[in-house]
């Protein structure tokens, strides 16, 4: 990279960072998708209008901010992954990967061979990434409080699991594609890809835990440096697989999974902290790509592309309001679970993984996938608009905390001695909150660290009071 383009490129980044922050408030009242906004940028920053930016797949630096990203999305669906509610809800999580995700994938290589014409291998490369739900474009409906507790778990199960049941379909298909790993055996390559990736991952999660462990006792170590330690042992992880010829990807969630059982503290700090750092590096990636790459397929649309991309999105909702017929859920759960399963930047960033491997077609999978993506954008970030925002109403003497689970009662707590009219604040931590069944209808999540922050982006007024609780 010339010194030139260094200093574009670090010009870049920092002018989507202010936009991101000067936006973010607008962006978040306007109940807009996130994802539709910065894809806008990259395009205002793209050759087709102001010419700032063209990256294309062979791009250093799209390959280096893709690859990170993906791991970094990997990570964060295994340190965010909650075992005991995976547990709790094994069958629906059971449903939802299997019908949903591995037979959704199969229909839709099917149709990819018989649309457009791609060989088998190919075709699953292709479908792969479509079949992943993006947790990113989730990540506001997930938030609200007046979704029902099946569909948010169901939607979070989804979106945090089917990238990595993804993953190894998307591996294997490669190796097959003629032209790829053609001198490694398939023995040799099950073991680099699903041994020693997440081996890696494994030994350097429980070495990265057990160090902390130690400068915690010994030294003492700041809250915010280890949101910053678990970003280290994402990228070591990933590093430490890859130079054992393993994948990277696979053990950068073993990583994340080793940090979700062994040190609740350290998946907080991240949660609170490092999330933030890793969403960045996603959206900047989102611009990136949103510069010429997602819009390469608008440029050779054909009737059965066109048929394609729309089945192709609609085969999830098809194929798991059939799985679902035998689970008791409640109407609402239903249609939020079926229809909301968003295609974004985690199916953009495996589609480039074949991309970057050399994969013969793969710039022509990308623009399709890419389709798929636009299409996405418009269909489910619109319903997320058309939901609404949900505000409080007036709080009352006693105010009732809703409980997901019918077996347990719903609680009352006496709140006479708050002042008329004041907002609630649930100040628990990011963690405690998203997963709890019980939240105080009316009241809005504050970060603890960051209450007034938080109060100004929620729009409160300055002479409001605010009655900060933690269940």
């Amino acid at each position: 990279m010339t010194t030139e383009m260094f200093i574009a490129v670090l010009g870049l980044v920092g002018a989507v960072i202010m936009f991101t922050a000067l936006m973010s408030g607008w962006v978040e009242r306007a109940n807009l998708p996130q994802v539709a906004v910065f894809l806008l940028l990259g395009a205002v920053l793209g050759p087709a209008v102001l010419g700032l930016m063209d990256f294309g797949l062979e791009s250093p630096v799209l390959r280096v901010v893709a690859t990170l990203g993906l791991a970094l999305v990997l990570f964060t669906d295994a340190v965010t992954l909650n075992f005991d509610e995976v547990r709790r809800r094994l069958r629906l999580a059971t449903v939802i990967l299997g019908p949903g995700t591995l037979i959704a994938a199969a229909i839709i290589a099917v149709l990819g061979r018989w649309l457009l014409g791609l060989d088998w291998a190919s075709a699953f490369v292709l479908a792969a990434p479509i079949a992943s739900t993006d947790p990113v474009m989730l990540r506001g409906l997930l938030r609200r409080r007046d979704i029902p507790d099946n569909a948010r778990t169901a939607l979070r199960l989804e979106s945090g699991l089917n990238d990595i049941v993804l993953l190894p379909v998307l591996l294997v298909a490669m190796a097959f594609v003629p032209g790829v790993y053609e001198s490694d055996g398939m023995g040799n390559l099950v073991v680099s890809l699903f041994v020693l990736g997440p081996l890696a991952g494994v030994v350097v999660g429980l070495i990265a835990v057990g160090l902390l462990r130690f400068a915690r006792r010994r030294i003492g170590v700041r809250r915010d440096y280890e949101s910053i330690y678990s970003l280290g042992v994402c990228f070591s992880s990933f590093a430490a697989a890859e130079a054992l010829h393993g994948s990277g990807f696979l053990a950068a969630f073993f990583a994340g999974v080793v940090i979700a059982r062994l040190d609740d503290d350290l998946c907080d700090c991240f949660i609170e902290y490092g999330e933030t750092t890793a969403e960045m590096l996603l959206m900047f990636t989102f611009v990136l790509l949103g510069g010429s790459l997602i819009w390469a397929g608008l440029g050779s649309l054909s009737a059965a592309l066109v048929v394609f991309v729309v089945l192709a999105l609609f085969v999830r909702p098809i194929v798991l309001l059939a799985a679902l017929a035998g689970e008791k859920l409640d109407k609402k759960s239903r249609v939020l679970i079926t229809w909301f399963g968003p295609r974004g930047l985690s199916a953009l960033l495996l589609a480039l993984v074949p991309a970057f491997v050399g994969v013969p077609g793969a710039d022509r999978l990308f623009a399709i996938c890419g389709l798929v993506v636009l299409l996405s954008v418009i269909v489910h970030g619109g319903s997320i608009m058309f939901l609404g925002k949900k505000r409080p109403g007036p709080t009352s003497s006693t105010l009732r905390v809703s409980a997901s689970a019918s077996s347990e009662p719903e609680l009352v707590v006496d709140v006479a001695s708050i002042p008329e009219g004041a907002i609630l604040g649930d100040v628990r931590s990011a963690k405690s909150f998203d997963e709890s069944e019980h939240v105080l209808s009316g009241s809005f999540r504050l970060d603890p660290e960051h209450p007034v922050r938080d109060a100004e982006r929620h729009g409160f007024s300055p002479d409001a009071w605010i009655a900060l609780f933690c269940t």
